[in-house]
């Protein structure tokens, strides 16, 4: 099950990076997570400041 980023997403880029797929992207003023991708890791909802990544 992929994660997901809720509108709480600041953009500010910190899950990216973090992304061992590169399933991260930006659309608009938040970032998103492609689910085909995504491997359910967890890395990006670690490093999220506002707890904007969780489980789908």
């Amino acid at each position: 099950m992929a994660y997901v980023i809720s509108d709480e997403c600041t953009n500010c880029g910190a899950c990216e990076p973090e992304c061992p797929v590169e399933a991260i992207s930006e659309k608009g003023d938040k970032r998103v997570i492609d689910a085909d991708a995504c491997t359910d890791c967890g890395a990006c909802a670690a490093v999220c400041p506002v707890d904007a990544i969780s489980p789908a």
